[in-house]
């Protein structure tokens, strides 16, 4: 797959991400890995981020909302 990008010095870009499984509460479950994870390609990579946000899938179902 080619990706597109602005060659834009300074640029600001704004991307949101999904699991593939959008249900399942991967992500929170495994916050650690994600962490471990964004630190090693950080490590590896010039790039800077300001601010990350990891929201748990939405309940199922009105009921698993009032618990």
């Amino acid at each position: 797959m080619r990706y597109r990008r602005a060659n834009t010095p300074g640029a600001t870009y704004f991307f949101t991400l999904n699991a593939a499984d959008r249900s399942g509460r991967v992500l929170t479950d495994h916050i650690d890995a994600l962490r471990d994870s964004f630190r090693a390609v950080r490590g590896a990579h010039s790039f800077v981020v300001d601010a990350i946000c990891v929201l748990p899938a939405p309940p199922a179902s009105a009921d698993d909302a009032a618990a």
